[in-house]
């Protein structure tokens, strides 16, 4: 498995592709390339045969250039990583901090796939894919890209371990709704990996993702409570309003009673403890009560 990375994502559960499932994942690439080609360039040897023979070399060498250069880049650029033959091994390019490439990388990576790949048969890639520790060839290593492996098998997913049971609830009334996804999957990554990573490092790790967290919520962790907890806590309380927001599809803010406090929180309404669904006073100018207490610290009152 691919180890901890720093950057704005981080690659924790990811396996990097070996030759024999990129090597097959190109074989695909090029017999669909070069299909395309071979019918394009009967077509267009059809159309000019009337032209003269520079004209000819041109638009050979343009089609050359825009169908096993160019299409493969463009393909990889707007599929992020993934062309046809990736996607049948379940393979994808991202960047070394585990980002999804973007068009100077498919660049970079096509430039050289015509040296490694085209012109050398690839002997050139096969020879740096078995050199290299994590599997990649000269393109990739240029343009700061690694194949890494989307499928897993069933038997080695790994779930989120629950956080303490006296954090069990806390984070009720936190606004989640401004996390985005990516930050969600790399505190997943993280949590399910961190007892294989080195203590030090896993600390470091998790206060970074803390720190990330309590930006997008505007609230800091309750006092004393470690970031891995934190963190272990926020995802129980995601997926506790993921498992609610499915069971009652279209639920609205209010509970029983319909008095409870809509908390919003990744696409979801959650009822705030029965506490907050109390009468709330009135307080000169609209603020004040319990309304104004969750506003201000993000967590509902204890019951």
């Amino acid at each position: 498995m691919s180890g901890w990375v720093t950057g704005d994502a981080v690659v924790l559960g990811l396996q990097p592709a070996r030759l024999p499932s990129r090597a097959l994942a190109v074989l695909i690439d090029l017999a669909v390339v070069w299909t395309a080609y071979l019918l394009i360039t009967l077509g267009l040897a059809v159309a000019t045969a009337s032209l003269d023979e520079a004209a000819g070399m041109a638009v050979s060498i343009a089609s050359f250039l825009l169908i096993l250069v160019g299409a493969p880049i463009a393909v990889e650029t707007l599929s992020h990583g993934r062309s046809l033959g990736k996607m049948a091994c379940g393979l994808r390019v991202v960047r070394d901090d585990g980002g999804p490439v973007r068009f100077r990388h498919a660049l970079v990576r096509g430039a050289m796939g015509v040296v490694e790949i085209l012109m050398t048969f690839g002997v050139v890639a096969c020879v740096a894919s078995l050199v290299s520790e994590r599997g990649r060839r000269l393109g990739d290593v240029f343009a700061g890209t690694l194949v890494v492996r989307e499928r897993m098998p069933a038997a080695r997913v790994q779930f989120v371990p629950p956080p303490p049971p006296w954090l069990v609830g806390r984070f009720s009334g936190l606004d989640l709704s401004a996390v985005p996804e990516a930050l969600w999957l790399e505190i997943r990554q993280y949590l399910t990996r961190a007892r294989e990573l080195d203590p030090a490092v896993g600390r470091r790790l998790a206060e970074r993702l803390a720190d990330a967290l309590v930006t997008r919520t505007g609230t800091p962790p309750p006092p004393g409570v470690p970031a891995e907890a934190y963190l272990a806590g926020v995802v129980a309380e995601r997926q506790a309003r993921d498992a609610r927001r499915t069971v009652a599809p279209g639920a609205g803010p209010a509970g029983a009673g319909g008095k409870g406090t809509g908390v919003s929180g990744g696409g979801s309404s959650v009822v705030v403890p029965p506490v907050a669904a109390a009468p709330r006073p009135a307080a000169p100018g609209g603020g004040g009560g319990e309304e104004s207490t969750v506003r201000a610290t993000g967590f509902a009152p204890p019951a």
